[in-house]
């Protein structure tokens, strides 16, 4: 997939180390891999949009397990946070199909890089309602009653549909979530964006399972670099770290199909599939792999390391978590 850039005030004009050679005359906050206008590198679908080609190939492309057979399910992008985010909140499914949407918007942050002092505000601080929230939004404290929280390299953090959250500067972030841009900004230091304060505050939910998740498990069936960094409801992501190979396929629970959507953290390697040609990727860049290619194989080229998300081919419950 080739990134589409996102500028926001709250980003940066480098995108070190995962896009150094990118140069940028204003601030991008978000690099998106697989957005709905996000188009295909290579190959004979060069250039299509992503949205068009799930309409075409339905769940060819999507498998299964993805809860509509004509929309791409998950959305993956890098977050580059230079200046703290909105204070923001998304509806949960219910909330957005009263407003003519298919779903809400449940994500996770995969910590890829976290410098002294990053934090993210996940929730309102034990006891706060969402009446008092409105009220120090109005007088403009509404960071005040929100739960921050140090974050580090390494960490996953879910963040179920209704959570009041922020994100400071100092950290780099791969986030991937249901794939919807629906976004509730409730509180944004003065800068002079619109805020969506009513429907916002339909959607907050005093209380979630938003946090860090607990103890990520290793899964040396597949290989003894494969660590499963989160299971939930509309997504399932985990970490490889190769200097060799693995084998994977499309999939997952109950044999229901899925499209695997690759990340690269580090590294390079090469995607092998016996319905299409090898495909290269390094940091930055993001593979889909069809629900209907089955088996695949990922190389490293010397050392690579990436993330796999996929829908998992039954909901998974809530994931442990601690703020």
């Amino acid at each position: 997939m080739l990134p589409e850039f996102s500028p926001r005030p709250w980003g940066t004009l480098d995108l070190a180390p995962i896009y150094p050679q990118h140069k940028f005359q204003e601030k991008i906050g978000e690099a998106w891999l697989t957005g709905d206008e996000c188009r295909v590198a290579n190959g004979p679908l060069a250039g299509k949009k992503i949205a068009d080609l799930a309409t075409r190939y339905g769940r060819e492309l999507v498998g299964e397990a993805a809860p509509d057979a004509k929309l791409f399910p998950l959305l993956t992008k890098f977050l580059f946070p230079h200046d703290k985010l909105s204070v923001q909140v998304h509806p949960d499914d219910e909330c957005a199909r009263r407003v003519g949407e298919p779903w809400g918007k449940t994500e996770c942050w995969y910590v890829l890089d976290a410098k002294p002092g990053a934090q993210v505000a996940l929730g309102l601080k034990p006891g706060t309602t969402c009446s008092e929230l409105e009220e120090a939004i109005r007088q403009n404290k509404a960071e005040d009653l929100l739960n921050w929280i140090n974050v580090h390299t390494g960490e996953m953090i879910y963040v179920a549909a209704g959570t009041v959250h922020a994100i400071s500067g100092g950290s780099i972030l791969v986030e991937t979530q249901q794939s919807s841009d629906m976004t509730y900004r409730l509180y944004d230091y003065g800068r002079p964006r619109e805020l969506h304060l009513e429907r916002g505050m339909e959607a907050v939910k005093e209380r979630t399972r938003a946090g860090k998740v607990k103890d990520p498990q290793p899964a040396i069936a597949i290989n003894a670099g494969h660590t499963e960094l989160i299971a939930a409801q509309y997504f399932a992501v985990d970490k490889f770290r190769l200097t060799d190979s693995c084998s994977l396929h499309t999939a997952g629970e109950d044999h229901r199909s899925s499209v695997q959507i690759l990340v690269a953290l580090d590294g390079c390697g090469v995607v092998k599939s016996t319905s299409c040609d090898p495909v290269t990727f390094t940091r930055g860049d993001a593979v889909v792999v069809p629900a209907c290619a089955g088996d695949f194989e990922v190389h490293a080229q010397w050392e690579l390391e990436f993330l796999r998300a996929r829908v998992p081919g039954h909901p998974y419950p809530e994931p442990a978590t601690t703020i």
